[in-house]
């Protein structure tokens, strides 16, 4: 038996537990301009290609009428994932500026990251598989988190309630083989990332990481992007590009990797460490700052960043350990980020210039 096949035959009892214990009863919204067939939050669609997002063969991820690409300046790292995003706005709205949190976005968006792996990172745009499709939809008064599983033959992604792990391999840019166990997130673990004083919001999507090849400028342009005019668009650099300081690559990894809980209004408000690029306090940034409650998770050192010594910070120590309850961040990896804890490492070494 197959794992969609046995999933039907469980299916409406699961979703009947997982809603009944967490949505609350509101007033249902209405996505414009979409068939969908959908009357309630509880009955968004078990089938991706039921939401007419992209048209043709549904793993060529070519956008539909209503859907447009986007892209942002530094990723999260997922286990050196890939990812296409993407977003549907409802016909005739336009989203909102707003110059440090996430844009603006009008009730009934669905924004959409696919995760995939090409056979060869040489070769990123052959022989892709996609693993999973993840939704946020911004209903009436909250932002709702769907979870797509794809199957085998890339034809179809069936509804996930409670996660997933899928072996994956891939021939990296060296030509060496990787061998990984994927995680996909249980619809209810996506809300411990997106959350935001308490509620679920998007993370990727602001202006500084929007900021890049002139996509927010074409916003402007086209319309899609109101209350922007005259505006001189902020900008996150890209942690990938060498050409900029070892500080703002390092700053910029941070936010996007762990400022989305570690900052005021984050899940991780309590440990005083805060993330994000605007923080400019560098005891707040950890800099001979004892950590609150990190338990085992400091694994013997005293200060989360000592300055020039990496192996006495705890954020290098986190960043690196693959332990449940010492590994940062807690989900979306099961591998070290070997480049990107080369970078904090050598930022960890600048702060004593």
């Amino acid at each position: 038996m197959s794992f969609f096949t046995a999933l039907k035959s469980h299916r409406v009892a699961i979703i009947l537990i997982a809603f009944s214990a967490c949505s609350n009863p509101k007033k249902p919204i209405v996505l414009e301009k979409v068939s969908l067939g959908v009357e309630s939050k509880s009955d968004y669609p078990m089938l991706l290609s039921e939401w007419n997002l992209f048209k043709g063969r549904m793993a060529d991820l070519i956008p539909s009428e209503s859907v447009f690409a986007y892209d942002i300046n530094s990723a999260l790292f997922t286990d050196y994932a890939h990812k296409a995003r993407f977003i549907r706005l409802p016909e005739g709205e336009t989203v909102d500026y707003h110059p440090t949190e996430s844009l603006d976005f009008p009730v009934g968006t669905v924004l959409i990251k696919n995760f995939y792996y090409p056979q060869d990172f040489s070769r990123p745009k052959e022989n892709k598989r996609i693993l999973e499709t993840r939704l946020l939809i911004h209903e009436d008064e909250e932002w709702k988190a769907i979870v797509y599983q794809w199957n085998d033959d890339q034809t179809e992604a069936e509804q996930v309630i409670l996660g997933a792990t899928l072996p994956v391999e891939w021939t990296d840019k060296k030509g060496e083989l990787q061998r990984i166990n994927y995680s996909i997130p249980s619809q209810p673990q996506c809300k411990s990332c997106h959350e935001f004083n308490g509620e679920m919001k998007p993370i990727g999507p602001n202006a500084r990481q929007l900021n890049t090849k002139y996509q927010l400028e074409d916003w402007r342009k086209s319309g899609r992007l109101t209350g922007a005019d005259s505006v001189q668009f902020p900008k996150l650099v890209s942690y990938l590009n060498e050409s900029k300081s070892v500080n703002e690559r390092a700053r910029a990894y941070l936010e996007i990797n762990c400022g989305h809980c570690h900052r005021r209004e984050g899940p991780a408000k309590n440990t005083g460490l805060y993330l994000l690029t605007s923080q400019t306090d560098e005891y707040r940034l950890g800099v001979n700052k004892a950590p609150i409650a990190a338990g085992k998770g400091s694994g013997g050192r005293r200060y989360s960043v000592v300055p020039g010594e990496p192996d006495r910070s705890i954020l290098a120590h986190r960043m690196t350990s693959l332990e449940p309850g010492e590994m940062m961040p807690e989900l979306g990896r099961s591998i070290e980020h070997k480049e990107g804890v080369a970078l904090i490492r050598e930022w960890i070494e600048e702060l004593v210039n």
